[in-house]
C-alpha cells in the first residue's frame, strides 16, 4: 500500500493488521467453486460484500454482520462455518430489504462483479420510455457479473434472484463498472476489445458500443461524476497469453504498445484522449474520489497517478527494484501488478500485485488511521463544486492556485 499525499516518516508508520477473513470452501466435485479468486466487491453503500470464489459461485455476505462476527469470534472465517452461518431472514414483508446472505451460481467461470443502486430521479436515455419491464426503486440494489462466455448476469442482490441476462458480448466480460450516479448505466469490458453500455433502466438495452482498444480491454471505471470513463487494455502485441505472445510483446517497438490506457466523454460517447506511458499491458484503473486524479495498474510493474484532464503522470509506484527496464518491463518480471484502489478519503492507493500463492482466501485488513494534512482536505473540498478544469481558471493568487493543483 502506497500513501499519497501526505508522505509518512518512515518511524510513523504503523503495520495494517487483519481483521478478518474468510477462507474458501475445498473445491466439490461438480467444480463450482476454485482455489483462486477473480474478483470480489463491496456495495455503495457498504451493506454488502461480493466474492467470486473462483469458478461459478458468488457469495454475497452483509457487511456488517461480517464484521460483527469478527469482533465476536476472531478473524477466522465465520461465513463458511455451519455453527456460525449468517441469519437468512425471509424476503417477504419488511424483511425483504434486509441484507442477508447468498449464494449465486451464474452457471458459468466468474470474471468480474459490480453494484449498482438506483436513484429514481434519474431517467433511462432510450428515447422509448412508456414501458419497462422492470422499475428500480429508490432501494434497489443490484448485482452484475461478467461471465466467461461473454454473458452479463443481473441480479437483485436481497432476493439473490436473476433479473437480466445480457448477451452481445462474444467473449470473456473481464470488468463491469456502474456510474456512481444512480443512473443504473453500466459499462462491461471485454476480451473481443471492445466496451459496451447497458441502460438497465431500460431493461438493459444495449446503448453503445465503445471501440478504439486493438486488444483485450481488462478493466474501466467511471469517474466521481460519471462524466468520464477510463479504460484500460492489452498491448498490440499481445496473442492469447501465449508464450508467443510474451516474446511478441518484448520484441514489439515501444511505439506501438504505449497507448493502453483510453478516456471517454461518456455524454458523447467519444474518446477524450490516450495516455502513454506503460509497457505492458494496463489491467487495472481507478479514479480519485475528488476525480482528480487516476491510478492505472500494469504488468511492467508499475501503478502510475496520473492528471486524467491534460495526460500528466503524476507520481509512480513500483513494484520491482530496481525498475526493469522498458524491455524486461515488457515481459515475463514475477511482479505483474493486477489491481490498484484508491481509499474513499483519497489519501491512499492500495496495490496487488503477483506473490505466486493461490490459496483462493480473502483477508480483510485495517489501515492506520491518519489526519489528512490541509492541502488534502482544501483540494477534495473545492472538486466537489467544480471540476479540476474549473479549478485552473479560479481569479485566484497564483500561490492559492498551487496549492488547490496536483503537479508533478
Amino acid at each position: 500500500m502506497a500513501s499519497f499525499p501526505p508522505r509518512v516518516n518512515e518511524k510513523e508508520i504503523v503495520r495494517s493488521r487483519t481483521i478478518g477473513e474468510l477462507l474458501a470452501p475445498a473445491a466439490p466435485f461438480d467444480k463450482k467453486c476454485g482455489g483462486e479468486n477473480w474478483t470480489v466487491a463491496f456495495a455503495p453503500d457498504g451493506s454488502y460484500f461480493a466474492w467470486s470464489q473462483g469458478y461459478r459461485i458468488v457469495k454475497l455476505v452483509p457487511w456488517s454482520q461480517c464484521l460483527k462476527n469478527f469482533l465476536l469470534h476472531g478473524s477466522k472465517n465465520v461465513t463458511n462455518s455451519s455453527c456460525l452461518k449468517l441469519t437468512r431472514q425471509n424476503s417477504n414483508g419488511g424483511q425483504k430489504n434486509k441484507p442477508r446472505e447468498h449464494i449465486i451460481d451464474c452457471g458459468d467461470i466468474v470474471w468480474s462483479l459490480a453494484f449498482g443502486s438506483s436513484v429514481p430521479e434519474k431517467q433511462s436515455r432510450c428515447v422509448n420510455i412508456e414501458w419497462h419491464r422492470f422499475r428500480f426503486g429508490q432501494d434497489q440494489l443490484l448485482l452484475a457479473t461478467g461471465l466467461n462466455n461473454g454473458r452479463i448476469k443481473i441480479w437483485d442482490v436481497y432476493t439473490g434472484k436473476l433479473l437480466l441476462n445480457l448477451v452481445d458480448h462474444i467473449e470473456v466480460v473481464r470488468d463491469l463498472t456502474f456510474a456512481p450516479d444512480g443512473s443504473l448505466i453500466l459499462v462491461s469490458a471485454s476480451r473481443d476489445k471492445t466496451l459496451r453500455v447497458w441502460d438497465l433502466k431500460d431493461d438493459g438495452n444495449m446503448m453503445k458500443v465503445l471501440r478504439g482498444h486493438q486488444n483485450w480491454v481488462y478493466s474501466c471505471a467511471f469517474s466521481p461524476d460519471s462524466s468520464m470513463l477510463c479504460s484500460v487494455g492489452a498491448s498490440k502485441a499481445v496473442c492469447g497469453g501465449s508464450n508467443i505472445g510474451v516474446i511478441e510483446v518484448m520484441l514489439a517497438p515501444l511505439a506501438h504498445r504505449r497507448t493502453m490506457v483510453f478516456l471517454w466523454n461518456m455524454d458523447k460517447y467519444t474518446m477524450i484522449r490516450k495516455l502513454e506511458g506503460h509497457h505492458h499491458d494496463v489491467v487495472a484503473c481507478d479514479f480519485s474520489p475528488d476525480g482528480a486524479l487516476l491510478a492505472t495498474a500494469s504488468y511492467d510493474t508499475r501503478v502510475y497517478v496520473w492528471d486524467p484532464h491534460n495526460g500528466d503522470i503524476l507520481m509512480e509506484f513500483g513494484h520491482l527494484f530496481p525498475p526493469p527496464t522498458p524491455i524486461f518491463a515488457g515481459g515475463a518480471n514475477d511482479r505483474w501488478v493486477r489491481a490498484v484502489s484508491f481509499s474513499h478519503d483519497g489519501l491512499h492507493v492500495a496495490s496487488l500485485a503477483d506473490d505466486k500463492t493461490h490459496d483462493g482466501s480473502v483477508y480483510f485488513w485495517a489501515t492506520p488511521r491518519q489526519v489528512p494534512s490541509l492541502q488534502h482536505l482544501c483540494r477534495m473540498s473545492i472538486r466537489r463544486v467544480m471540476p479540476t478544469q474549473e479549478v485552473q481558471k479560479l481569479p485566484v493568487p497564483s500561490k492559492v492556485l498551487e496549492f488547490l493543483s496536483y503537479r508533478v
